[in-house]
């Protein structure tokens, strides 16, 4: 269900200058948008006499989306309820066109939350490689491979995070681990979830890493599983190295359905990094799913892949990335807030968790 708020149509000339001759440019006429709605799935279809091709940009919370389609239809998924904007152009050109702006209302998006039960899945062994260490998740409770981070850090875990981590929020059941964020107050925190780490007990330098996890969704939400080397008690960070194997920043269709690889390092007594995204088609979302994030390390780079698709490569040879030249531990953790998703909305669903299927190192 889903009503109009208003409609308007701008006719817009955005080629005119007066110090340059006028061509005659024919407009199109008779815009017009018809609308069918299921759920978060919103299908355009636009009309006009004389269009040459149609624009569209979906407006969701600070995130636009810009589609351009021959045939005048398109389709956007919002990820919550609200009252949202949609501009639709019929155009002579680029820069000759009309519009219509539109505001409309989602009621229901459909998904709601919760773990699936479907996805991708890997291969527990490969040609080239030996499994040197794997956790399954089968048991009952968290293997003695893990230890918590427990609290709400120094400033946010340095990102200015609102949650507090609690050994509560991480259990082991249904052979997957579940780190759930909760929205709750404790230890002067507004919300709460685990952080768990192999720190001191397992690491590793270079080989394959696959972990299979379904993620949340949703404004405010940062799941991530990462890697620190090991010399950060003495190093500190950046200067003992990050590997970032996977980190999603919820928010409005883009976010929930684009993870980022990235690596961090100091560069010479400065902060670097480089990394890429890497995004599911439009109207999809990694919560929906399970997925598997795999790195693929040598001594020459990392390589980041989503599904055994391989979207990112860092080259490690130069001499001040050294810091990818030594053993790295495991992080898994679902954060609330910071500085790069912000915080959660009055639309973010509350509790949410990052179910964890294996991790696999093969060398």
């Amino acid at each position: 269900m889903y009503r109009f708020l208003f409609i308007f149509a701008l006719v817009i000339c955005a080629s005119c200058d007066p110090d340059e001759p006028v061509s005659m440019v024919v407009l199109p006429t008779g815009l017009s948008t018809s609308y069918s709605i299921n759920e978060s799935l919103l299908e355009i279809q636009a009309i006009a006499s004389g269009a040459n091709f149609y624009s569209f940009v979906f407006y969701e919370g600070t995130d636009s989306i810009y589609v351009e389609s021959n045939d005048g239809a398109s389709v956007y998924v919002y990820s919550a309820p609200g009252i949202y904007t949609v501009k639709t152009k019929a155009h002579t050109t680029h820069y000759d066109f009309i519009e219509t702006i539109e505001n409309i209302e989602i009621t229901d998006v459909g998904y709601t939350g919760g773990i699936p039960s479907a996805g991708y899945i890997t291969p527990e062994t490969y040609p080239e490689y030996s499994l040197v260490w794997s956790d399954e998740f089968n048991g009952s409770s968290l293997s003695s491979d893990w230890v918590y981070d427990i609290g709400n850090g120094s400033w946010g875990w340095g990102n200015n995070e609102l949650e507090y981590y609690r050994e509560e929020n991480a259990i082991v059941e249904d052979g997957l681990l579940k780190i759930t964020a909760k929205q709750e107050a404790f230890g002067g925190s507004s919300y709460t979830s685990s952080r768990i780490k192999t720190q001191g007990i397992k690491s590793f330098k270079y080989g394959r890493v696959d972990v299979r996890a379904a993620v949340p969704y949703g404004q405010g939400y940062w799941p991530a599983i990462w890697m620190l080397g090991d010399n950060i008690g003495t190093a500190s960070w950046p200067n003992c190295g990050e590997i970032d194997i996977m980190e999603l920043i919820g928010g409005g269709s883009f976010n929930n359905r684009t993870i980022y690889g990235t690596i961090h390092w100091d560069d010479n007594g400065s902060y670097a990094s480089y990394g890429n995204g890497n995004s599911l088609s439009s109207g999809e979302m990694f919560a929906e799913e399970f997925h598997v994030f795999s790195i693929i390390w040598d001594s020459n780079s990392i390589k980041f892949l989503r599904d055994d698709i391989q979207y990112h490569e860092a080259d490690i040879t130069p001499s001040q990335l050294s810091e990818f030249h030594q053993n790295f531990f495991f992080i898994l953790n679902v954060a609330v807030g910071g500085n790069w998703p912000g915080s959660p909305n009055e639309n973010t669903l509350f509790p949410q968790t990052m179910a964890v299927d294996y991790i696999r190192v093969f060398q």
